[in-house]
Parts: C-alpha cells; structure tokens; sequence
C-alpha cells in the first residue's frame, strides 16, 4: 500500500498514486470509454455512452438504482483490472491534465494537475466548500466508493496562484502551473483523443520527484475552492469518518483523488444550472410570482435563444429568472425587497441574501410556490435547452443522478431558467464560511470521467 504524508499543518497537501487507466489495446479506442460527471449525464446521453464500448466508465460511476448496483459496479472493475483492460502505473506519479475547447486563443485551454489532497475540515485541508449538498446523492456516492474502494472520477478544485509572491529569483522553485506548463510544451503526451462534444484531451504522467515536489511546495498551504464534487468530497469525509469510527485509524481514505486548477491562469467559466418543478404547473407558478416579482409575458413564438438574452440583460439589475412551460416565456425580475428580507435565513450575509440562487430558493420557491427544496419535488438540469424540452414533454432532461434512470419526463410542469452566478459572488460567500443553495454554479469545462482512476483497497 502507498504511504501517504502524514502533514498536520493546515491548507493543501498534495500527494502523488499510481493511477489507473484504460488499456489502448484492449477497448475501441480512449475517447468510446469517457464520459462527462455522473452528475451531467441525462437519460438519452447514459444510453449512448452504454452503447458506444462495452467497457465504457459510465458502467462504473452510473451501475444503475438496484440493491445490488454497487457490487455489480465493484465486480466490473475487478474484471477489468484482471483482463488488463484497465491498467495500474507501477510508479506513484501527478498527472498533467489539459483541456482545449474548440476554436483558439488562450481562454479556451484549461490545464491543471490530477493528484490525491489531504482530507480534512477548510481549515484543516484548505478546501472551501461553496454549496450545499443533497444527503441521498452523498450517501450514494458513498456507497459506490466503499464498494469499488476507488475514487472513480475526480473532484474538480481552483485556486489562485497568483495569491503568493511571485517566484521570479533564479533560486526559488519553480510554481505548480510552470511546471506544467514546460511539461505541456516539452513532452508528448500519455493520452490525447477528442470527444464527441469537440474537446481535446490531453493527459502526462509526471514521475519525476523533484518536479513532483515542486508542485507540492507550490500548493502547499494554499487554499481550494470546490468547483465542481461537493457530494463526492461530501462522500470523501463520510468515508474517512467511517474508517476512523471503526478503528482502522489513518489510512488511504485520508485523501481523495483531484483536478486542480490554477485560477489565475486559466481563469474559471461558469455556467448557470436550471430547476424543473414537476407538479407546477406554469400558469399558477407565474400567477403567484406576480406577489413579489414583476413578471412579463415575452412575445409569443420566441425562442429560447432569443429569450435568454433578455434574461441576461434583465439580471444586471438583480435577480432574474425565465419561466417555461407555458404557451410564452415568463420574464421574472426586479423582487420585492421587503418579501425578500422577510424569506431569507436569520444569519446569512448579504452577499447570500443578494445571489440569484438564493432569491430562487428562499423567495421563489419557498415563500411564494411553497415548495421544500428536495430531490424529488424540484430537479435539476445543466441544459437550458432540457429543462424547456423536459416541461413540453419530449425529453427526459434532468440529470440521472437527480432523478434516476428512467424517470419520466416532466411534462406540464414548470422550467425555471437561470442567469450563472458571478465568480467573484461565489469566492466571497464561501470565504465567510457559507455555502449557496445546492446545484447553483455550474464551473467547466468539467474533468473527463474515465481518463484516471484511484483505488484505495489493501494491495493498492
């Protein structure tokens, strides 16, 4: 078993491990057996992944809703692992992971390190949650963890390199993102393959220790902001507290595998994340937001594409929403400020209070609709485009991890389309120590599930 740093100072600790990855040989090829998150993957894309190799991931973060889908998942990746389907590097190492979207110019390349961080609370570890989570999904990815014994896709972390003095003096150690960065330029990669939505994907495999301990120092002590794995870091502690709870004291669930970014850099996108409401239907929900929202009928035959610019536009001023699923877009915007001191938590801070997805929760849905945010009364899609097809009842749009395999389409319930929140909201609300409502930012591009994987069971 590898032994990891036992480091009892506070911020980030960052470890290398011998990662596991696909075998070129032996599936179809690199790019038929990734996949987006867990989280991201709806019904129709599930299937096509399923399809496109027998041995895609997918079969192994997604097993599916059944008792015993978490062994079934576990015996895969046994199977794998002995047919040499999924190979172990002998060495531990970091992992230089690139992302570059389509077209060019530095703003569509994202490029940072894969490696195991140090677990513990945001003062102890360094990593600042910014949202809440949903016990049920944490709970599920615990479970999918304990039985693989494998962290299957990394948590996506950020953090500001420019925070420290920059290291110009020709003695000083190199930072993390110029040691990647000379690697990217100098070095042919481990992995590189496009996938389906046009991405490019890179991946090397760092062994060297002195550049292995470069990027540690560089990181050490910093903090993180959890972009993207609130329920899997959520999952990470849960699993770590189990160990401890039984006796087995420190071990590999002390760290948890990671992508972490260089914010200064390669600077964050944030997109919005949309919530369908089943059982609303869309007459009753703009007719009981007209108590504290002015709300505007957009002109009949408009199309999505053309409604959101208006929303934009209309979310300079404050909080905006877009409702869907009637015959017109609803415009939400310009909320009463006394119903909105009266519905908000007793503590929270005003930046909390004036972020959109906080209007959404404590206003909108929770004063004016009467609807507990939970898994099953309010679900959760990424795609604008979903949430509007799922409300007219042609696709099953929100996300399978939310509403499980299979569910049935929302039609002729309601689609509430959001503005994406500011970076800058974001930082300063989890530096206070608070979190947003959960599934509120949405940070991409998201690492590619598949690429490399971590398990942490007793030969490993």
């Amino acid at each position: 078993m590898q032994t990891l740093p036992s480091d009892s100072g506070s911020g980030l600790v960052l470890a290398p491990f011998r990662g596991i990855r696909y075998a070129r040989d032996r599936v179809s090829g690199i790019a038929n057996v990734t996949s987006p998150p867990y989280d991201v993957i709806n019904g129709g894309i599930l299937d096509q992944l399923r399809a496109a190799e027998p041995h895609n991931v997918v079969r192994l973060i997604l097993p599916g809703q059944g008792a015993d889908a978490n062994k079934t998942a576990a015996g895969l990746l046994r199977e794998w692992l002995s047919a040499g389907v999924l190979i172990r590097d002998r060495m531990a190492a970091l992992y230089i992971y690139e992302q570059r979207l389509p077209g060019s110019g530095p703003s569509l390349l994202q490029r940072g390190i894969i490696g195991l961080v140090r677990l513990g609370s945001p003062e102890s570890a360094g990593i600042l949650p910014h949202e809440n989570v949903m016990p049920g999904l944490v709970a599920g990815r615990r479970e999918l963890m304990a039985a693989t014994q494998a962290n299957l896709e990394p948590i996506f972390l950020i953090y500001d390199g420019g925070q420290f003095p920059d290291a110009t003096d020709t003695d000083a150690m190199p930072t993390a993102t110029e040691v990647m960065d000379r690697v990217a330029d100098e070095r042919t990669p481990l992995v590189a393959i496009t996938t389906e939505d046009g991405i490019t994907h890179r991946l090397w495999r760092l062994g060297d220790p002195g550049e292995q301990a470069a990027i540690a120092a560089d990181l050490s002590g910093r903090r993180a902001l959890i972009a993207d794995g609130h329920h899997r870091y959520a999952a990470y502690l849960q699993l770590q507290a189990e160990m401890r709870a039984a006796g087995l004291g420190t071990g590999p669930w002390d760290y948890g595998l990671a992508f972490l970014v260089d914010s200064a850099a390669y600077p964050p996108r944030l997109g919005a994340i949309h919530r369908v409401l089943p059982g609303l239907p869309p007459e009753r929900a703009a007719e009981l937001a007209k108590a504290a929202f002015s709300v505007q009928d957009l002109p009949a035959g408009l199309c999505l594409d053309d409604a959101l610019p208006r929303l934009a536009e209309a979310g300079r001023a404050g909080p905006a929403f877009l409702l869907a699923g009637g015959p017109v877009f609803r415009l939400l915007s310009h909320p009463d400020p006394v119903q909105l001191a009266a519905s908000m938590p007793a503590g929270t801070s005003a930046p909390w209070q004036s972020l959109a997805a906080s209007v959404m929760q404590q206003l909108l849905l929770g004063r004016l609709w009467g609807v507990t945010d939970s898994e099953r009364d309010v679900l959760i899609d990424h795609d604008a485009a979903d949430a509007v097809r799922a409300v007219a009842g042609d696709a099953t749009a929100t996300d399978v991890a939310e509403r499980g395999a299979g569910a049935a389409p929302a039609a002729g319930g309601t689609a509430v389309i959001c503005n994406p929140a500011s970076f800058e909201a974001v930082i300063d609300i989890a530096a206070q120590g608070e979190r947003v409502p959960r599934k509120s930012t949405s940070f991409g591009p998201k690492p590619r599930t598949g690429l490399i994987l971590r398990t942490f069971g007793p030969s490993d």
